[in-house]
């Protein structure tokens, strides 16, 4: 038989999770509660916004039993992260493997990439000008804070002919420190990723993905000034080193990469990584 649940946690009740242990007593870790026999094993899965939400969605109808999948929602890409790697989660749906290794080195943390999901088609937008050529002298060019994602941006700008990057710096770890040439003198300003949009109707140029495009009514065959699609970037389903190889990881791997979930990004019509 095969269940869904879903619930929604915030910052607030995040914390409240942590107090209460979030269910990983023995009987939440082996099934063998006070009915007996093979109980059903429930697997947190945190996402943030559609498509990772019905991403999730997706792989809870298909999980075959003992196990059913526990949709959590969250409001930002960090905490997810922070609550798997505390034990709170099975596993998270939230990130590409670059923004996971930035969390990774800045926590001593050891979050692991299971399975690519879905590709992420990224773009720069403007809400005033049709092409990167179009943005002038002094221009405002919001990108995100975090480095995966501003060597992303900064890549599609220096791509577009706009600035120099410095040669010998790593493709996707550079920072606006790494600009060698700026002859429009161009302002880069760094915003939390989550904040991206709201800055389009304002800025020369703004850096989004897919799913914050797509919340304001944009695409980017359609609308994007500039676009780019690296399959490293994948979507990814994410656990920990210390339950990577286990029967409940093998599990969700498995309904992510169903009909069910294929069904849903198509549906959404997000590039399929599998």
């Amino acid at each position: 038989m095969r269940h869904r649940l879903i619930i929604t946690a915030t910052a607030a009740t995040a914390a409240l999770l942590t107090l209460a242990g979030c269910a990983t007593g023995p009987d939440a870790a082996d099934g063998s509660g006070a009915g007996g026999g093979q109980e059903t094993r429930t697997l947190k899965v945190a996402a943030t916004t559609s498509p990772m939400t019905d991403v999730v969605e997706a792989a809870a109808e298909a999980i075959e039993a003992p196990y059913e999948i526990e949709l959590v929602e969250v409001a930002d890409y960090v905490q997810p992260n922070s609550m798997l790697q505390h034990g709170e989660l099975d596993a998270n749906f939230v990130q590409h493997p670059p923004f996971m290794e930035e969390f990774n080195a800045g926590n001593d943390a050891s979050l692991v990439v299971i399975e690519p999901v879905y590709l992420t088609v990224v773009g720069m937008y403007s809400s005033t000008h049709a092409s990167m050529d179009e943005v002038p002298e002094g221009g405002r060019i919001v990108i995100p804070q975090d480095t995966s994602n501003a060597a992303r941006a900064l890549q599609m700008v220096a791509k577009a002919g706009l600035i120099e990057l410095d040669a010998d710096a790593d493709t996707w770890s550079v920072t606006v420190d790494d600009i060698t040439k700026n002859p429009k003198n161009l302002d880069f300003v760094e915003v939390d990723i989550m904040q991206l949009s709201a800055a389009y109707p304002e800025a020369d140029a703004v850096f989004l993905h897919g799913t914050f495009a797509r919340q304001l009514g944009l695409t980017p065959d359609e609308d994007a000034i500039a676009v780019e699609q690296d399959p490293q970037f994948a979507v990814s389903l994410v656990s920990r080193e210390d339950n990577a190889d286990s029967p409940e990881v093998a599990a969700l791997a498995e309904a992510f990469h169903s009909d069910e979930v294929r069904q849903a990004l198509e549906d959404a019509e997000v590039p399929v990584a599998f």
